[in-house]
Formats: structure tokens, C-alpha cells, sequence
């Protein structure tokens, strides 16, 4: 067995790559199921997000186990083999162990130390046990990811001011509208008339940005306009109206700054749409949907300036540097914690044997605990009975317990060969 993953991140892939490989929540038992349906491919799990798709696996061979997994892409996305190939990146086992890690605890983010990673990762593996692609190993691999992630933000001061992708955009929008003024520096939103259309967790948190950089009042627009009122509650403080998405023209038409983030798969504001206003000033267009809301052919739009999630790049270089050198602190902590998975799976190496010793000593125990009670009579108590059979597995546990607890304690692979050959031949095992 070998786990490897493939995937493509901001790092790898331009956004209208990854748009074609985003795996909606409601798609994902579908194609956990057909990722499973290989035989190569013994446990599964997906972490899809706006800025990276990642395949987790626990495969026969390594790379008969990855070509699957790249098979299941490009008839996912529709591309061909050389065309996803660039774009592709495989980890194997120790390396796949260090980029999960690196990923859960927001050091391979697109913004360096970012919260919602962890809660993404924490999804991936809610769904692998839901729709049951998740084994032990997995498991066990994602579960330390997840506590790994905590350890680093409560460990290190990577969490402290951790920005995340909607609080980049809003510094984005700030940074553009200064340059537009000759700055080369953030300004406030105050006097921006802005409306933001989605009210998912990125609204969420694009809502408290804003709030916290002075934008004096918000439009929200949503298709479900009841979940836009329920996200308004939990800002009472901040003027918020709440629009339906059949009026998003509207605003289109009389904001200056509109922040997109739904869940749509194709684009809803386009070259089209927006020509058909009638604008009297200029519209920012900040999208961080992935697949995108905007069309590319909105930036061929007069007065209309258009950023999709690929462009908070020169945001996040500002905030780098500073952040870097806190990131360094983290690795000590990760590698120490990739150990501990790789020793338990190390140790896994050692289980037939302990079962095999476990399952020869029942035997043992078994027929001299009835050539025992046959020789006690009628008279024994059924109650006498219980309490001997107590006894004889009370003593093969006792004498089993260290033997197995050598047997699984870290070690190199030459000597836990070695012990392990000489317990078999010390107790015949086959």
C-alpha cells in the first residue's frame, strides 16, 4: 500500500484550470464513488476549494495508483491528459504526508497562516466518512492534519492576524482604488458605494472586512433572500440592505465596488450584461468565486476594472515577507508531527505477526482452559467457570503485553524485520 495525492493549486494552475476541476460538495460522493470504482485505488478523499483540488489516496501501486487518479480528472474536467499534465503536481507517501500538513496548517495558502483551510480540511474528512471513502488510514492521516493545524496556530504566532482570501480581496479593492488616485497605498471604502452578491461563508467574512476597513454601508445580494436577512442579523451595527439576485442590474448600475462570491458554475456577469447598462461611473469588479462569476470578456468593458482570485497575488506580496519568517517556526513543529504518522505507519508492518502471536496463544489458552475444566467435574459453578476463563486471558495478556509493545515501537525498518522474523520462528507462526 502507498499513499500518494495529485492536484493543482494557485500555484500550479491559472484560475480557469482550476474552475474546470472545482468538485462542488453535492458532486463529491459521485465522484468519490467513481474514484473507488478503480481498483488501484483502496481509500479516497477530496479537498476542494477556490484556490487548490487535491485527491488523497491510499493506492495498490504508486504509479498505476496515480494514473487513475489523473484518469478521474481529465474526464472530470474535460481535458485532455497533456493538457491537465502541466498543471499537475503528485506527492508520495512521505512527501504526500508533508504537504497535508503544510496544507492544514495554512502554509501552502495563497495567503500564508489563512484560518479556513483548517475548516476545509476538517470537510474533506466529514464527507470521505459520510459517503464512506475514507479507511484507517486516511483516517488516521487527516485526523493528525487536523490536529497539526490547531498545534500550529495555537503553538506559533502564524494565526495572529492571519488574513484570509475575502480579507485580501477587500485590501485588493482598497489597494486598486488608490492606485486610481495616483497611491500606492490602501484607502478607506468609506465614501464607496458597495454591494457584495452571495451570502456564503466568503460573504461572511467579506462583511466583517469591510466593516472593520469603514465601508458606512453594504448591499447584499443573494438569490434566497431570507439567507441574506439571517447573515444582515449577525451584523447589527452595520447598515446592510438585502436585495434579491433578479435586482443584481441594479446595483450593477450605481455601485462602485461589487464583490462576487457564489456558488453558481458559470459565469453571471458577463461583457453582455454589463454593456447593457446604462453606467455613469466607474465599477470595480472583485470576484473570488472559483468557477468565476465574472466572464474574462468583462475587462474589454469601458469603465468596468475586473480582479478574479488570481490577482489578490500582488496583495498577498506585500503581506509575505512579515509573515515568512513566522511560517519557519511551524515547520520544527510539522515535521516532528509527519514523524508520528510515518512511525504509526511503520509500525503497521507488525501487525500480521502480533495477530498471528495473538491468535496462536488463544489457541493455547483455549485447549488448556478445557483439559482444565473437563478435570473439574459437574460440580464446578458456571460463575467457577467465568472467573478461570478471566484468569487465562488475564495471563496471555499480561505476558503478550510487552512483546507487542516492542514489536510496534518506532524503529528502523532492518530492525523491526530482524525482531519480527525471530518472534515468528520463536513461536512457529506462519
Amino acid at each position: 500500500m502507498h499513499i500518494a495525492v495529485v492536484g493543482l493549486s494557485h500555484r500550479t494552475a491559472p484560475v480557469e484550470i482550476r474552475e474546470r476541476l472545482s468538485i462542488p460538495e453535492q458532486s463529491m460522493e459521485m465522484s468519490l464513488r467513481s474514484l473507488r470504482k478503480n481498483d488501484q485505488v483502496l481509500e479516497a478523499s477530496i479537498l476542494s476549494t477556490c484556490n487548490r483540488l487535491e485527491i488523497y489516496t491510499l493506492v495498490r501501486h504508486p504509479d498505476l495508483g496515480v494514473s487513475a487518479v489523473r484518469g478521474f480528472l481529465s474526464k472530470y474536467s474535460g481535458l485532455q491528459i497533456n493538457e491537465l499534465s502541466p498543471h499537475l503536481f503528485n506527492y508520495h507517501h512521505q512527501d504526500a504526508v508533508d504537504h497535508l500538513l503544510r496544507v492544514a496548517a495554512g502554509l501552502d495558502s495563497l495567503v500564508l497562516g489563512e484560518g479556513q483551510i483548517l475548516s476545509q480540511v476538517k470537510k474533506m474528512m466529514r464527507l470521505g466518512q459520510e459517503h464512506r471513502s475514507l479507511g484507517p488510514i486516511l483516517n488516521r492521516l487527516i485526523t493528525q492534519a487536523v490536529t497539526t493545524g490547531k498545534k500550529v496556530r495555537s503553538e506559533t504566532n502564524l494565526g495572529t492576524g492571519a488574513v484570509s482570501i475575502s480579507s485580501a480581496a477587500v485590501e485588493l479593492a482598497q489597494l486598486k482604488l488608490g492606485q486610481s488616485c495616483g497611491l500606492n497605498d490602501l484607502v478607506t471604502l468609506e465614501n464607496e458605494q458597495i454591494a457584495i452578491v452571495g451570502a456564503g461563508k466568503m460573504s461572511r467574512l467579506l462583511l466583517q472586512h469591510l466593516q472593520a476597513k469603514g465601508a458606512s454601508e453594504v448591499v447584499l445580494v443573494n438569490r434566497t433572500l431570507q439567507t441574506a436577512k439571517l447573515l444582515a442579523k449577525d451584523f447589527p451595527g452595520f447598515p446592510i440592505q438585502c436585495r434579491p439576485l433578479t435586482n443584481l442590474d441594479q446595483f450593477l448600475s450605481t455601485c462602485s465596488l461589487v464583490f462576487m462570491s457564489t456558488g453558481a458554475k458559470n459565469p453571471i456577469v458577463d461583457a453582455a450584461r454589463l454593456q447593457s447598462l446604462n453606467r455613469r461611473s466607474k465599477l470595480r469588479l472583485i470576484d473570488i468565486g472559483v468557477p468565476r462569476n465574472v466572464a474574462a470578456d468583462a475587462t474589454d468593458v469601458d469603465g468596468v476594472d475586473s480582479h478574479d482570485v488570481d490577482d489578490l497575488q500582488e496583495v498577498v506580496a506585500r503581506n509575505q515577507e512579515v509573515r515568512q519568517a513566522i511560517a519557519c517556526e511551524a515547520e520544527q513543529l510539522l515535521q516532528e508531527e509527519a514523524q508520528l504518522f510515518l512511525d504509526w505507519w511503520e509500525s503497521l508492518e507488525a501487525v500480521p505477526t502480533i495477530n498471528q502471536l495473538r491468535s496462536s496463544m488463544e489457541i493455547i489458552r483455549i485447549e488448556e482452559l478445557q483439559k482444565a475444566l473437563s478435570r473439574m467435574g459437574p460440580d464446578f459453578s458456571a460463575r467457577e467457570r467465568k472467573v478461570v476463563e478471566a484468569l487465562s486471558k488475564g495471563i496471555v495478556n499480561k505476558i503478550l503485553h510487552t512483546p507487542v509493545t516492542q514489536l510496534r515501537a518506532p524503529q528502523t525498518r532492518t530492525e523491526r524485520k530482524q525482531v519480527l522474523r525471530v518472534v515468528e520462528r520463536l513461536f512457529d507462526l506462519d
